[in-house]
């Protein structure tokens, strides 16, 4: 797999004809969650297609609470501010690059590198997910109870803001071996638990630093 960074502008989606239901809004590509021996925790969002075209996103907990997002343009920190909950929003440069097992991030104050080593069972099963069934919602509906049992916090299926309804289907999971953070130029620590789990919506990343590969599916409000 290799890396990329967007290029110019998002594009932008067309305005729905009057008296129409919105539609369902689909994201594909990779979420990475860690935490850091500082406390702070780090949610990453890889989105290699998505209504606002490629892009990515960063998500941090502090470990007095304060939760931030970075967002590489007004439209995206809109959207997802409009979704998650925040107590600061920043519209910076998010950047991310992959070489081998290496991911290296660069977004505002945060500077992120972390290696990830070989999928056991539960993501080689996840990369036999069909893409078609990871489109369906029911299929996140499914799944959710089990998912709460294996990796606690973890929710497939919920509520967000302004009335929108979310799916995830999980199609790849490994783990993060080991963690380079900075912010501001401050030294995070090395990997840690994601203890306690990021409040940013109503589910958390798994406890342990992972990277997983997912389908999302938002419906806007009126959508269902």
């Amino acid at each position: 797999m290799s890396g990329w960074e967007p290029r110019g502008p998002a594009p932008r989606r067309r305005p729905l004809p009057e008296g129409a239901r919105p539609p369902l809004l689909r994201f594909d590509g990779w979420i990475g969650g860690l935490g850091t021996s500082s406390g702070t925790r780090v949610v990453l969002g890889h989105w290699r297609r998505s209504p606002f075209g490629p892009f990515s996103d960063v998500m941090l907990e502090r470990a007095d609470g304060e939760r931030l997002l970075l967002a590489p343009t007004r439209e995206t920190a809109d959207f997802i501010g409009g979704t998650y909950t925040f107590d600061t929003v920043r519209v910076v440069p998010v950047r991310v690059s992959v070489a081998d097992d290496t991911w290296s991030v660069t977004a505002g104050s945060l500077d992120l590198r972390f290696v990830t080593g070989r999928r056991g069972l539960l993501g080689l099963l996840l990369r036999g997910v069909p893409t078609a069934l990871a489109r369906r919602p029911a299929w996140s509906a499914l799944t959710d109870r089990p998912a709460r049992v294996l990796l606690p916090g973890v929710r497939t299926r919920g509520s967000a803001g302004a009335g929108r309804h979310e799916w995830y289907a999980a199609r790849d999971l490994r783990p993060i071996r080991a963690v380079w953070a900075f912010w501001e130029g401050v030294g995070l620590g090395g990997a840690a638990p994601v203890e306690p789990p990021v409040r940013f919506g109503f589910g958390s990343v798994p406890r342990r630093p992972s990277l997983t590969r997912v389908t999302t599916t938002v419906a806007l409000a009126g959508c269902v």
